[in-house]
């Protein structure tokens, strides 16, 4: 008969510790946001209006902390009303008393989904790193960019020909077969490394510290060379002028060359060996030293993974994933807030 294991002194002390570190975490955040601003944005997309009861629903901030939650933690809707109803960390977070009940799991999918159909969540990204840019935790004295595929269960399964891109090629092959209704119609197929992968890209760019400064959401097959002005677009402010862009071989264009030059940004993309004409001595050099920083938008995508459990697709449709990749973005940067303050106190 197998024996259930029995909690020990050790086991009881790691909760404690536990529940503490997010409490400490909770708090930091909670000090750290402006929530007037923030509640005034969300009511402008989110219209509580009354339950069917006739009581007033619930607030779009708690909501939203919910939404913060579920990215922190990997819940899902049914998981993360279950975790804010038994855990005093996670009411305490949310401005709940111990007697008030969390909202449904079907309230919190309302909610988000009105929130993706206003592109609230957009305008929520700019407003917290804007807070963020307040308090100094977020510098701009460089620029990033990188892209990375997110793969979706809702995939076409059995054998057929589809609709593949080459990484950063323009060669397709045409599709001979509709997909099932299963599958997110948005998602496309990529070929990269001889892997197959079937689902979205999201394209960051972050400061030198890998904070997430824009997230643009496309389909997997999007080539990033061909799109660097719209992910530049996605920053929320004025990018300080002279600064450099450092960005892998891939975003190496004569287009983009000239994009850069426009937007009086220092063009630090990696230098690419052409046939017959491999890298000098300096090039190399070069990418060795734009190398040194470039990885950190690598971090940030393998923090984004590690931590929040994400890189896979959660929702349908591109204006879900969009969202997801948005609320794992803001997520990643007010994980690391507290981190970075201590620091700059430090110095």
């Amino acid at each position: 008969m197998k024996l259930l294991h029995q909690p020990t002194l050790a086991d009881s002390i790691c909760d404690i510790c536990t529940r503490k570190i997010k409490r400490v975490f909770f708090e930091q955040i909670n000090t750290l946001l402006d929530r007037r601003s923030i509640s005034t944005q969300i009511d402008k997309h989110y219209k509580k209006g009354k339950s069917a009861l006739g009581k007033p629903s619930y607030d779009g901030l708690l909501l939203f902390k919910m939404c913060l939650l579920q990215t922190w933690y990997g819940l899902s809707d049914y998981e993360v009303e279950d975790s804010v109803n038994n855990r005093i960390s996670f009411s305490y977070f949310c401005g709940l008393n111990i007697d008030q009940v969390a909202p449904d799991h079907s309230t919190v999918s309302r909610f988000r989904t009105a929130m993706t159909d206003a592109g609230a969540y957009e305008k929520l990204f700019k407003v917290i790193n804007a807070q963020l840019e307040s308090h100094q935790i977020i510098v701009k004295k460089g620029l990033i960019v990188d892209a990375s595929v997110i793969d979706t269960p809702l995939r076409p399964k059995g054998k057929t020909t589809h609709k593949v891109t080459e990484d950063r090629s323009d060669q397709e092959i045409s599709v001979k077969k509709e997909y099932a209704d299963s599958v997110d119609k948005d998602g496309t197929w990529l070929k990269k490394r001889g892997k197959y992968d079937f689902g979205f890209k999201k394209h960051h760019i972050t400061n030198n510290q890998g904070l997430v400064l824009g997230v643009l959401t496309t389909t997997a097959s999007k080539n990033e060379i061909a799109n660097l002005e719209d992910v530049l677009n996605t920053v929320n402010v004025d990018v300080p002028k002279d600064i450099p862009l450092k960005a892998d071989k891939g975003y190496q264009s004569k287009k983009n060359t000239e994009l850069l030059k426009k937007r009086n940004l220092k063009n630090h993309i990696l230098k690419k060996a052409y046939k017959n004409r491999p890298l000098t001595y300096w090039e190399k050099k070069f990418n060795k030293l734009i190398g040194q920083t470039r990885f950190k938008v690598e971090r940030t995508f393998g923090g984004i993974k590690r931590w929040f459990n994400g890189g896979e697709a959660r929702y349908r449709g591109m204006g879900k994933m969009h969202t997801q990749n948005l609320m794992e973005a803001l997520c990643y940067n007010l994980y690391r807030s507290p981190g970075i303050i201590a620091s700059n106190h430090k110095n």
